[in-house]
């Protein structure tokens, strides 16, 4: 298909390219930051412009990877009436891109996503649109580049958006934190990185529920006092920790 990306971040760069290599015609690229529009336009093979009235009229899905706020004001620059523009947003309604086109849909990769990747990960796509000639559509656009592609509403999307900040966004602001732990303790964080690697991988055939281990489920309260107290000094992270403990023990009925 002929596409044209709306905005040159991480989600755009990543996805222009897993569909270039899909075989799909990146026909250009419009970006706020003439820089950064140039250097992914110059990665897909296309032109780049900073101006919405300059916009390659050709296109047959117009792409919008652009930040949630600025969702809501793309039909204040942009008009673009009887072709298909989708968002890639969670959080946000399809109907927000009315203001562009009547013909709008859903384009959601759930996935954590960085313009620098050597290796692109697996990305589930989650499509949705006005219409069920869109959803079909886009459903097999995502099919190029993916084999994980389900039909999802604004409602499911949302729910979504919400546990994947609770397993990913949460859990990396506490690898933060024991990494700021082992900085400041001279202890290396990357000792780790087994560990963590273990846990994750657990979690793909077995409950999360089932694989909880540490002194909270184990009623170790002697190993809990133990780690309050080296946390002394860490006031914030050890405020969590006395929580989190709390919460296990609470969640497992212990």
């Amino acid at each position: 298909m002929k596409i044209v990306i709306i905005g040159a971040g991480n989600t755009a760069t990543v996805l222009g390219r897993k569909l270039s290599a899909a075989g799909h015609e990146i026909l250009q690229v419009m970006g706020r930051s003439g820089a950064h529009a140039a250097v992914l336009a110059s990665t897909l093979g296309c032109s780049y412009t900073c101006n919405p009235a300059e916009i390659n009229p050709e296109g047959e899905v117009y792409l919008a990877a652009v930040t949630d706020s600025a969702l809501g004001h793309l039909g204040e620059t942009l008009c673009l009436p009887g072709k298909l523009i989708v968002h890639t947003a969670g959080s946000v309604p399809g109907h927000v891109l009315r203001p562009v086109s009547g013909r709008y849909g859903v384009f959601y990769p759930l996935q954590s996503l960085r313009k620098e990747m050597d290796t692109i990960p697996e990305i589930p796509i989650l499509v949705d649109g006005v219409s069920e000639d869109i959803r079909n559509l886009l459903f097999g656009l995502a099919l190029t580049i993916t084999d994980q592609v389900i039909f999802a509403s604004d409602l499911v999307r949302e729910k979504l958006h919400v546990a994947a900040t609770l397993a990913n966004n949460f859990t990396n602001h506490l690898y933060t934190l024991a990494a700021q732990y082992c900085q400041g303790e001279s202890i290396d964080f990357a000792l780790l990185y087994p560990l963590i690697k273990e846990t994750a991988g657990r979690i793909s055939h077995l409950s999360p529920m089932d694989v909880q281990t540490g002194p909270a489920v184990r009623r170790d309260q002697l190993t809990i006092e133990k780690h309050i107290n080296l946390l002394q000094g860490y006031g914030y992270t050890r405020e969590l920790y006395i929580q989190m403990t709390e919460n296990i023990r609470q969640f497992y009925g212990l």
